[in-house]
């Protein structure tokens, strides 16, 4: 038996165990399969923990003498909250300033759902995509901005279904330089503050 097929195993186990203890009868007919299509859908979920997200900027970096802000916006991410495994979901900004090399521009969705697809905190995972960028391509600067609606706070706990989180990550001249950091936030909708 290979691993992947033992493990959607374990992990198919692992739920009926839940929907056990959850007062369920996976044996009815409406959960029979529940089982291992959950197991598929946890796989796919977090399928970015077999992703290396230096390998993902690496395969596609030019050398550029642009010294322009380059900016992807509105990247759709969805991730599962560590804390609880309910999802989160929203839209990543990346902006970054070359020094002497660009990376592919879908390079920069990938690398958003490289770390998106783990069990995540959105602080953290904000952070991770600024440092990856950063450190693959040492740019002048690099900023991510990311909101998310999360659904531990929409479905459980307070239960405020209009609540969004925003996160940034601002390194290089996006932290130590107001302009560079204000163009940013301007091209990406949002206000600087003053």
């Amino acid at each position: 038996m290979n691993e992947a097929k033992h493990t959607a195993d374990r992990l198919a186990d692992a739920v009926r165990a839940i929907l056990k203890e959850m007062g369920e009868d996976p044996s009815r007919d409406g959960l029979l399969r529940t089982p291992q299509r959950a197991a598929q859908a946890l796989r796919f979920l977090t399928r970015g923990y077999a992703q290396n997200p230096l390998q993902i900027i690496q395969s596609a970096v030019f050398p550029s003498e642009s010294h322009d802000m380059i900016i992807v916006k509105d990247i759709e991410i969805f991730s599962l909250c560590e804390h609880h495994l309910l999802p989160f979901y929203g839209r990543c900004h990346i902006g970054y300033v070359p020094a002497g090399r660009v990376v592919g521009v879908s390079k920069l969705a990938r690398l958003a759902e490289a770390y998106s697809r783990r069990l995540q905190q959105q602080e953290r995972l904000t952070h991770q995509i600024a440092v990856a960028l950063m450190d693959a391509l040492k740019p002048v600067g690099v900023g991510v901005v990311i909101e998310a609606r999360h659904l531990c706070m929409m479905m459980r706990g307070v239960e405020k279904q209009n609540s969004a989180m925003v996160t940034s990550a601002m390194l290089g001249h996006f932290r130590s330089s107001m302009a560079t950091r204000s163009e940013f936030l301007q091209l990406i909708g949002k206000s600087s503050p003053s």
